[in-house]
């Protein structure tokens, strides 16, 4: 097929060339598009694709929008993809500047603050814990004796900004509150997070534990009409202290009921938020006492989750990944035939088991001769320090699966974890002088 003459041109606003930026590069050069790039560390990229990145300041969404027009003006831009909680409110401005679809400036800025996005979800009458925030110089000691903490144990304390449950800490009495505090401090105020110039690192929130099974939805918006592309089974129990996820299948396994509530329940919270046009990604809990919306991004899942998912159209035939449907949804294409494909599928983010640097990992080759496994993927590098929940963020790895049924997808990617041997050293102390 022979690319048009004048092909249309994809920004993608991203912090690293990880594994997701590289496929949806790979699916915007199968599309025939030329790609540009903004990027607020501009630095790692080292022009990987030989197409130098625009250098922004994402904490700065006015200004990288600026910078992002003023590129426009000189090439013309018809579509942008933000990966990554940082790079949304720029996206969503620079979008608004050049006209084109996008969720709203303040959808994308609520939708990363986990306290104005439980405000927003509150007032729209949604199953919503109980909440406060407080200062991250807070004495601890001092906010249990306070009266703003009318929040019953077990709690649930973490920080407003930062995602993959990254600092996600559950507490049972008062003294576990006083050391979860102080360790989701001590997070907030490392180097690494301080980089990121974020006015949320400044508070932790406290909130009600809600109990019950948890699943993730992957959608889009498409001009302010919700589409639900799947809806993810969390089979392991996320009930703390730390909430680090493992598996994930679809479909899910709720009753038609529960899954007729849970998908109402997700508009009325799309709604309340304003998300008007891209991808969403969505993380609910069902209990006896209903359907509570616990996150709703304003971007597509992260990570390599996304290649857990196929989808089929009329336009485009079989086998479609999630970062082509993402993108044609940017550049304004009609999506709304898109499906998932029938077969079952999952992937298994493999855990962080103990602390300490990456040297190999053994038995790959066994787990892929599990029949319904379709693939592993090995992120760590030799060397790389591997770093549990709650402080850590990064999975050594993922394995992906497809079955006839979602109870042989999860029962596949388990037999294919317990293959796995993980060698990782002892990480030496720093001494400091």
């Amino acid at each position: 097929m022979t690319e048009p003459a004048n092909p249309r041109r994809l920004m993608i606003l991203c912090t690293t060339t990880g594994y997701q930026t590289r496929a949806f590069v790979e699916t915007a050069a199968r599309m025939g598009l030329d790609i540009a790039f903004g990027s607020d560390r501009c630095h790692m990229l080292e022009d990987p694709w030989r197409d130098g990145a625009i250098p922004l300041r994402f904490e700065d969404p006015e200004g990288a929008a600026r910078q992002i027009l003023e590129y426009a003006r000189r090439h013309p831009v018809q579509g942008i993809v933000a990966l990554g909680d940082g790079a949304t409110p720029a996206a969503a401005r620079a979008s608004q500047l050049l006209g084109l679809p996008y969720h709203p400036p303040r959808t994308a800025e609520i939708c990363r603050d986990k306290y104005r996005s439980r405000e927003r979800l509150r007032g729209a009458g949604l199953n919503v814990p109980k909440f406060a925030r407080f200062p991250l110089t807070s004495d601890p000691d001092e906010v249990l004796r306070g009266d703003r903490l009318a929040i019953p144990f077990p709690c649930v304390l973490k920080p407003l900004a930062l995602s993959a449950s990254r600092g996600v800490i559950r507490a049972n009495n008062p003294d576990e509150f006083v050391q979860s505090f102080e360790r989701v401090r001590k997070l907030l105020r490392s180097p690494e997070v301080q980089v990121m110039r974020e006015n949320t690192s400044e508070y932790i929130q406290v909130e009600e534990y809600i109990d019950g099974a948890e699943v993730a939805v992957e959608g889009l918006v498409m001009r302010g009409q919700t589409k639900i592309l799947a809806i993810f089974d969390k089979p392991d129990p996320l009930e703390g202290p730390f909430f680090e996820e493992t598996i994930y299948v679809t479909p899910a396994r709720l009753s038609p009921p529960i899954e007729a509530q849970l998908r109402s329940t997700l508009k009325r919270a799309i709604c309340a938020l304003e998300l008007f046009h891209g991808p969403f990604h969505a993380e609910l809990r069902i209990n006896s006492r209903g359907i509570w919306p616990l996150e709703i991004a304003a971007r597509s899942i992260g990570g390599l989750c996304s290649r857990a998912l196929r989808f089929r159209s009329p336009a485009w035939g079989e086998d479609i990944s999630l970062e082509r449907v993402v993108i044609a949804l940017a550049l304004g294409e009609n999506v709304s035939g898109v499906r998932r494909e029938e077969l079952a599928s999952g992937v298994m983010m493999i855990p962080v088991e103990e602390e300490g640097i990456y040297e190999d990992v053994r038995g790959v080759e066994q787990a892929l001769e599990i029949p319904q496994i379709d693939d592993i993927i090995i992120t760590a590098k030799p060397g790389q320090q591997m770093v549990p929940w709650p402080e850590g963020c990064s999975y050594p790895g993922f394995i992906f699966g497809h079955g006839r049924s979602p109870e042989s997808v999860e029962q596949a990617l388990r037999r294919a974890y317990r293959r796995l041997q993980f060698q990782v050293a002892p990480a030496l102390p720093v001494l400091r002088a």
